[in-house]
């Protein structure tokens, strides 16, 4: 038994080795010798064709032991090919970042990449067209979304390669991360693709970023890459003609509660036009005025340095614009130490004799109202105009006095002390300006009053002011004496104040 055993193991063994091919070549020798044993030796083919077999047994054992150390020796080590890899050129470069995939392009074709980007906030990219939106910027998260995966891109445009081949079929690659979106106007606030470029809201700030990531395939050794992610930031401003966007004076007492409409007031910029039209120049801050105070335009779509202004006289009233560095308490930290386009009125005022005089002599008295409009151009023909109303004027005697001789100092000089209107829109006495604050100070409008539209006046650069005026508003008592009158704090909230106090004061004179 253990004997055919053996037999039937070694016929196995035979026979799987005759499926070698080194012994094909072999049998083919032998079988050649078999038919010339036929031939010439007929008594002795049974014998040689045993003999043969058992002849070929050893090199046989011997081909088999060999393919099998030579197939061990293949299998036995690591296949390395090449990982995966990103590419945007179809192969010819591999990727390490994704920043080919934060690009954008432009409508008239120009693509703009991470590497070649230099745009600012003082350089930002100009939009071929006018009236374009961010939806006409061509980027690879889709309009109707602010972020996607970096997956789906790759996949998609067939932004990954491997030389061996490994990933291809449907699910073969497979790609961690994501890019997101995100677009800002000037001010901080956030932005739609669909939204229309707005040159007084710009630059805009287009951020694109992506994560670190992975790319993996299923089959192959290596079968992943990794990649860096990216941030990148364009800045970009619509192609529009140039204008004035805000007026800003005092923005002080100028927020929360004092803020004004949002058509009307930005506590961070100031006023906003409300007319381009010179038939409604007087639609415009601002409506009042006094010797040496001043505002700044916050100008969009041209350099404001490169503007030239000519200053601009009527009726006694001359208003100039000059460039300066804005440094004011009141200018916010993004705008502090920016070049701006100031505009100063200078009129009439009183001299120091005259502040200090109880009988002053009479101050020329403007001709209102009046109507300005300055004009800015630059050396390429750019355009740039505003127009204003003022209305009343005012004349500062920064003195403090009891209230009967300041208004007799107001008549000397031919101007009259201001009723709480003139002054202020405070909705709290009920003798404010309208339309009237719905707070006990004033709420920033325009033709509404001094104060209204000027905020605190002492806070201006040589001016003069002083802080809180008297009032021609008073009340009386149950006999029909005036005990009270009003006192008007910087804010434009009035308050009743015997007619022993001492306080400065402005007069007033406006157009009959």
């Amino acid at each position: 038994m253990d004997y055919c055993r053996r037999c039937k193991n070694r016929q196995a063994y035979i026979l799987n080795s005759l499926k070698s091919s080194n012994y094909q070549k072999l049998l083919q020798i032998d079988i050649s010798l078999v038919k010339l044993a036929d031939l010439f030796i007929p008594q002795l083919k049974f014998i040689f064709t045993f003999s043969s077999v058992w002849f070929l047994t050893p090199l046989l054992l011997l081909s088999y032991s060999s393919n099998s150390q030579a197939l061990t020796a293949h299998t036995s080590g690591v296949i390395q090919g090449s990982a995966p890899y990103l590419t945007f050129d179809e192969g010819r470069t591999k990727a390490i970042t994704t920043d080919e995939l934060l690009a954008i392009t432009l409508s008239d074709g120009s693509k703009i990449t991470p590497r070649i980007n230099s745009s600012s906030s003082t350089k930002p990219i100009e939009l071929p067209i006018d009236g374009q939106s961010f939806a006409d910027i061509n980027m690879l998260v889709p309009a109707s979304t602010n972020s996607v995966s970096i997956n789906s891109l790759v996949t998609r445009y067939h932004y990954w390669g491997d030389d061996d081949g490994d990933g291809e079929g449907s699910g073969g690659v497979k790609i961690t991360g994501s890019i997101t979106l995100r677009i800002t106007d000037s001010d901080g606030q956030a932005v739609n693709r669909n939204d229309v470029l707005d040159i007084c809201k710009s630059p805009y700030k287009v951020e694109l970023s992506s994560t670190d990531g992975n790319i993996s395939t299923y089959y192959g050794i290596p079968n992943t890459n990794s990649f860096k992610g990216r941030k990148v930031a364009y800045y970009i401003k619509p192609k529009a003609s140039p204008t004035v966007c805000f007026v800003r004076p005092n923005l002080f007492w100028g927020d929360r509660l004092s803020a004004g409409p949002a058509d009307i007031w930005n506590d961070k910029k100031g006023f906003l036009v409300q007319s381009s039209h010179p038939d409604s120049y007087s639609q415009n801050f601002p409506t009042t005025g006094a010797d040496n105070l001043y505002f700044d335009f916050i100008i969009g779509g041209v350099d404001v340095g490169q503007l030239t202004w000519k200053a601009v006289t009527l009726g006694g009233i001359t208003a100039t614009v000059t460039n300066v560095v804005a440094s004011d308490g009141w200018i916010p930290n993004a705008d502090r130490r920016k070049v701006v386009a100031r505009v100063k009125l200078t009129g009439p005022a009183a001299s120091s004799n005259q502040k200090q005089s109880d009988t002053p002599s009479i101050i020329s008295r403007p001709s209102l109202p009046q109507t300005f409009e300055l004009v800015g151009k630059d050396s390429r023909g750019n355009v740039l105009k505003y127009g204003f109303q003022l209305k009343k004027w005012f004349v500062s005697r920064n003195k403090k006095d009891i209230v009967s001789n300041q208004e007799s100092w107001c008549n000397s000089i031919g101007y009259r002390l201001p009723q709480t209107s003139d002054l202020t829109n405070e909705g709290e006495s009920g003798r404010g300006a309208k339309p009237s604050s719905s707070y006990k100070h004033y709420q920033r409008r325009i033709g509404a009053g001094f104060l209204t539209e000027w905020g605190p006046l002492y806070n201006y650069t040589d001016v003069g002011f002083g802080s809180s005026f008297w009032s021609s508003d008073r009340k009386k008592d149950l006999h029909d004496n005036i005990i009270y009158w009003h006192e008007i704090s910087p804010t434009g909230r009035s308050v009743w104040k015997s007619s022993v106090d001492s306080t400065a004061a402005v007069c007033v004179f406006n157009a009959l």
